[in-house]
């Protein structure tokens, strides 16, 4: 019997997970559909980019000894090709319409019926549903607590974003991640130490009345064989102490590195060098030059946990 579930998974929670649960109680043949950043962006204003959505996905399922087929869709009722052969799918109570809608459109050119099975929609503490959207705008943590520790993000950027939450769920467990439109007040590509300045600057500027504070630079430094970008993080706490971490450092080559010495924001010099590279619309500069080994999220974790280093060995 092959499952299906289904979703944006915008940030991966515990209704997502009930879903996936439920999915592989029915069967081990299991597919799950993630709808495409286009299709997500019709109705949500703010939305995690594929890969990271991807990803959390992927973790998941190592991390709980699972396999399972994943595949983007770009509509409600997936790829025919592969819906075909499903024999179950899996929604919410919420989702229940849509996929009556699924059946509906299955039937049109399959004999063979689709089942449904319901999950019961998961309840953050005040007895609504739990959504993407209120975990990523504060309201809640990924499990649904209203009262976890309060964390500001000095950035709107959902990579930052994202790679905050996951350093502070394995320090803290349940956290609620507040994006803050934070200034850095230092020139848009930073050199050497503006990009530590930014990062205190975008921190302190994020923190007002919550816990804790994170404010992340990426900067370019002068060092051995050429142009290194080297993150940094600075986090601040409501006492207003300060730490302060680094993530792995990564040479630009040569002609990357002139465009940037030149008045270019390694932003431009790389759309410029690698405009048709798919991995760098999703994973940035180190998603380009390390043909996906490393991408943007894994890189800003190295550089909130190192700031994070101070406070965990105090405590």
């Amino acid at each position: 019997m092959i499952v299906a579930v289904a979703g944006t998974f915008n940030v991966l929670h515990e209704g997502h997970i009930a879903l996936l649960k439920r999915a592989f109680s029915l069967s081990k043949d299991v597919c799950i559909g993630i709808t495409s950043d286009r299709m997500a962006s019709e109705t949500r204003t703010r939305i995690n980019p594929y890969y990271i959505r991807e990803k959390a996905v992927r973790e998941y399922l190592k991390a709980n000894n699972k396999e399972a087929d994943i595949f983007c869709i770009d509509n409600m009722y997936g790829p025919e090709d592969i819906m075909a052969d499903v024999d179950v799918l899996v929604v919410s109570d919420e989702s229940l319409k849509n996929g009556k809608k699924v059946i509906e459109w299955r039937s049109t050119f399959s004999d063979e019926p689709l089942k449904l099975s319901v999950v019961r929609s998961i309840e953050k503490d005040d007895g609504s549903k739990i959504s993407s959207s209120d975990i990523m705008n504060g309201v809640c943590s990924r499990d649904g607590s209203m009262d976890a520790i309060d964390i500001a993000v000095g950035s709107l950027n959902p990579v930052k974003v994202e790679a905050v939450r996951i350093v502070m769920e394995k320090i803290y467990g349940s956290v609620r991640i507040f994006p803050v439109d934070s200034k850095s007040g230092v020139s848009e590509q930073p050199f050497e130490d503006e990009t530590v300045k930014g990062a205190i600057n975008r921190a302190k500027d994020a923190l007002g009345n919550h816990k804790m504070a994170v404010g992340i630079e990426a900067g370019v430094f002068e060092r051995y064989d050429g142009l290194y970008d080297i993150q940094h993080c600075a986090i601040i706490d409501d006492t207003g102490k300060i730490t302060i971490g680094m993530g792995s450092g990564f040479r630009y080559p040569d002609k990357i590195a002139e465009l940037v010495r030149n008045g270019k924001t390694v932003g431009e010099a790389m759309s410029a060098t690698y405009a048709e590279n798919d991995i760098g619309r999703d994973q940035g500069a180190i998603g380009i030059l390390s043909k996906g080994l490393l991408d943007r999220r894994e890189l800003t974790e190295q550089s909130v946990l190192n700031a994070m280093l101070p406070r965990i060995w105090d405590e």
